[in-house]
């Protein structure tokens, strides 16, 4: 989602192997054009209550599956929500910025070294659908998706002063890559750090549940280390069969399956919206893990819920639900050793 300049994601689909096809081909025919998608839905643009940006420097891109769980005629569709680019994303905010969590500042190479004994790779700018809200989307992917070669040098700089016990796959999403170019990374960072776990963060199951091949479940089951994947759910209106289907050929290949959900405006700030969610990743075997406040990154205001709401989001679902389905809200504070409890 961002190779076509340093600052912000393209359209642009690497390059695919020969038993990738379906997957890929679903990618490419991905929404690129926001009315494309509204006359699908039976929606045009004067049925929306913003304005859309027809200039927005922040592409738009949704896979085809994804818009199939969307309803027709429903302009406030929550899964329609996070990815129109609306002209508000313009709006002056000086609450926000490009780079809010200040990851300038820990980033080495295809490296973000934040946290003591954990290091998260930029294995790639690119994702399979472009969320307004997302805190990366200014990252300067170009100069720090990792290559093997970079990567190898960075983790060898970093334990050669203290060990890694977690290596986290990020990006972009790294499940866009081809498996080949995953599994070497996979094995760069099992020989050069041999850390206890590799997690991937990853929205891919839930955008493109075709991307769970066996070939990917190769990848993740011949890993040396234990692997953690962490997918990215909002609302249950994302989980449909398929995704369904996809999550359960996942969970014997991984050590833990969790979800991380960011509360957003008008998408899913309510008790009700996340006990359902919570319920619908029980069933699916996700547990849920973490529930951040919106970070404040440019184009996002419109998404933006007070630490408050938060937490009396989660007080509600608490009296309601097993702790086991609460996800711990959280925020990200630039600096901070980790994530801040709310």
């Amino acid at each position: 989602m961002r190779e076509s300049s340093p600052n912000h994601r393209s359209s642009a689909i690497p390059r695919s192997d020969t038993n990738d096809s379906s997957w890929r081909n679903e990618l490419r025919g991905a929404y690129r054009d926001v009315d494309a998608l509204l006359d699908d839905l039976g929606l045009t643009q004067a049925d929306l209550p913003e304005p859309i940006d027809p200039k927005s420097s922040f592409a738009f891109l949704v896979p085809r599956a994804f818009v199939s769980r969307m309803k027709p005629g429903d302009p406030g569709d929550p899964l329609l929500m996070q990815v129109l680019p609306l002209l508000r994303e313009r709006d002056d905010d000086a609450r926000l910025t490009g780079d809010p969590l200040e990851e300038s500042s820990f980033v080495h190479g295809p490296l973000i070294s934040k946290y003591q004994g954990r290091v998260l790779v930029v294995a790639t700018g690119a994702c399979m659908v472009n969320c307004r809200y997302c805190f990366r989307r200014s990252f300067p992917y170009s100069n720090h998706v990792a290559s093997p070669e970079a990567l190898e040098a960075g983790l060898a700089a970093l334990v050669e002063h203290s060990p890694l016990e977690e290596v986290i796959l990020s990006g972009g999403d790294p499940w866009v890559l081809d498996d080949s170019r995953l599994a070497e990374l996979v094995e760069v960072v099992e020989r050069v750090a041999a850390p206890r776990s590799v997690r991937f963060h990853t929205r891919v199951p839930i955008v493109l549940p075709s991307r769970v091949t066996d070939a990917l479940l190769e990848v993740l089951s011949g890993s040396r280390c234990g692997v953690v994947v962490v997918v990215h759910v909002n609302h249950a209106n994302e989980i449909d069969d398929d995704v369904m289907a996809a999550l359960a050929r996942l969970k014997p290949a991984c050590r833990a399956l969790l979800n991380q959900s960011v509360l957003l405006r008008g998408v899913n700030d309510s008790a009700a919206a996340l006990m359902a969610l919570s319920w619908r990743l029980h069933e699916a075997g996700v547990q849920p893990y973490y529930l951040h406040l919106t970070d404040p990154v440019e184009g996002s205001g419109h998404f933006q819920v007070d630490a408050e709401r938060g937490r009396d989001v989660i007080a509600e679902m608490a009296r309601q639900m097993p702790g086991y389905l609460v996800p711990r809200l959280v925020r990200e504070d630039p600096g901070a050793e980790s994530k801040t409890p709310l």
